[in-house]
C-alpha cells in the first residue's frame, strides 16, 4: 500500500508562535498560526487540511460505490465542514458536516440517498475519523 507524508514545522509559542504545513507532494504549503486556527486569521490550519482530504476521499469514494451499482457519476461535489470546539476545556474536533451534490444520470434519488450514506460510514478518511460525529447531507442534481 502506498505511504504518504506531509510535514509541519512550528516556531515558537502556541499564541506568538507560527509555523508552515506541506504535502509531501509539494502540491501545496501553506502558513498557519494560532489566529488562522483558533480565530479567523489568515493561513490554514490542520482542521481546513482535514476537512479537504475528507471531502475528498468522500467525493472518490461515492464515485466507486455508484459505479459498483451500475451508475456514473457526472460530477461529484463535497464540501467539508470541520468545527473546532470544545470538550471538558481542551479544544477537539466535535463534527464534520459532508455536504455532496451530484450530477448521476439514471438513478433514482432514493438510491442515490443510499449510497452516499453508505460512502460517509465506509470511505477511509471517514473510518479514520470515526471518534467523530460525521453528518451528511447529500443532493441529486
Amino acid at each position: 500500500m502506498a505511504v504518504r507524508k506531509s510535514e509541519a514545522v512550528w516556531q515558537g509559542d502556541l499564541k506568538g508562535g507560527k509555523g508552515t504545513m506541506r504535502l509531501g507532494s509539494g502540491a501545496f504549503q501553506g502558513a498557519y498560526s494560532f489566529a488562522s486556527r483558533f480565530e479567523e486569521g489568515t493561513g490554514t490550519n490542520p482542521e481546513e487540511l482535514i476537512g479537504a482530504a475528507h471531502a475528498g476521499c468522500y467525493s472518490m469514494a461515492l464515485s466507486g460505490d455508484l459505479s459498483k451499482a451500475g451508475f456514473t457519476a457526472t460530477r461529484i461535489w463535497t464540501t467539508a465542514s470541520v468545527t473546532l470546539g470544545k470538550v471538558d476545556g481542551k479544544s477537539r474536533i466535535t463534527n464534520i458536516h459532508l455536504s455532496v451534490e451530484a450530477e448521476v444520470p439514471d438513478i433514482s434519488k432514493e438510491k442515490f440517498l443510499e449510497l452516499a450514506e453508505a460512502t460517509k460510514s465506509n470511505c477511509p478518511v471517514s473510518v479514520a475519523l470515526s471518534a467523530v460525529d460525521i453528518s451528511l447531507e447529500a443532493r441529486l442534481l
